[in-house]
């Protein structure tokens, strides 16, 4: 119990002492308490530069997550559903942006789009060149999500489905689909936050357009601007959890949905069910 204890002092204290000291009058964190005040979030809501970065990193993460989503799910399924040759081969590659340092990966990334560059003057560094590189090193998350969700499933609920008089449009919509909707959401989220807040991949490939973890790399180095992360990231980090309970509500929802329909499909044929699931 102490070690639990420890551990989420670990990971949740410096959030904490983050969100306090941004209401500190001290340019510096530090005790004693130097007075409340809220100036620093005005100066950090009115600063052009910040809001032009987080308006950048919106647009990034906005289009990499539902990209990853897409080609992570296909992925997760051919890698689940399927034996092919390579399909090992396939899973390590698939697997390797996220053994590999995001460091390493926005360097080569760089080289790669500046040999493109200059070989046939036809690509800028920009949020394009974030977008790709952030799906390619974001969507192998996904794949490990709905894959692991996958393997759990059983499919002798899909077999029940069929026997039922189900289509394979039907199955997947409501068998399959409701079964890894949880992991879909929660890799979206992920994806989202991963695109949001890499730094390596959008210092690299950004070019000259800000966003938001270069801002503040950047304002870091000047220390009265401290307070000014110290507000904006306590923003950040609330609107990301009213997002993650958000998205907990509706999986909730729509997982009792998913229940209900395949309550409802197997209270058809409760003896198929019954011989194909190993039920009671």
């Amino acid at each position: 119990m102490s070690f639990v204890l420890f551990a989420l002092l670990v990971l949740y204290g410096p959030l904490i002492l983050l969100a306090v000291f941004s209401f500190n009058r001290s340019e510096i964190i530090s005790l004693p308490w130097s007075g409340f005040t809220t100036t620093y979030y005005h100066e950090a809501l009115g600063n052009p530069d910040l809001r032009n970065s987080i308006l950048n990193s919106t647009i990034v993460a906005l289009i990499v997550a539902p990209l990853c989503v897409v080609i992570g799910t296909l992925m997760a399924f051919a890698l689940t559903r399927f034996r092919f040759r390579s399909r090992g081969v396939m899973g390590g590659l698939v697997g390797a942006p996220l053994i590999l340092p995001w460091l390493v990966i926005g360097i080569a990334a760089l080289l790669f789009y500046a040999q493109i560059q200059r070989t046939f003057h036809v690509l800028q560094l920009s949020l394009r060149t974030v977008v790709a590189t952030q799906v390619i090193c974001t969507f192998p998350l996904v794949t490990a999500i709905v894959s692991a969700q996958l393997l759990r499933f059983e499919r002798s609920q899909e077999e029940a489905a069929i026997d039922l008089g189900a289509s394979r449009f039907q199955v997947f919509r409501y068998v399959i689909m409701p079964h890894i909707t949880p992991a879909i959401a929660a890799s979206a989220i992920f994806a989202f936050t991963w695109s949001f807040n890499n730094f390596e991949i959008s210092y690299f490939t950004g070019g000259f357009q800000l966003l938001f973890p270069v801002w503040a790399y950047g304002t870091l180095r000047n220390a009265p601007n401290l307070p000014i992360i110290n507000a904006i990231s306590t923003i950040i980090s609330a609107v990301q959890v009213i997002l993650i309970v958000l998205a907990w509500w509706i999986l909730r929802r729509r997982g009792g949905g998913a229940k209900a329909i395949l309550g409802a499909l197997s209270a058809e044929a409760e003896p198929t069910v019954t011989a194909l699931t190993g039920a009671e």
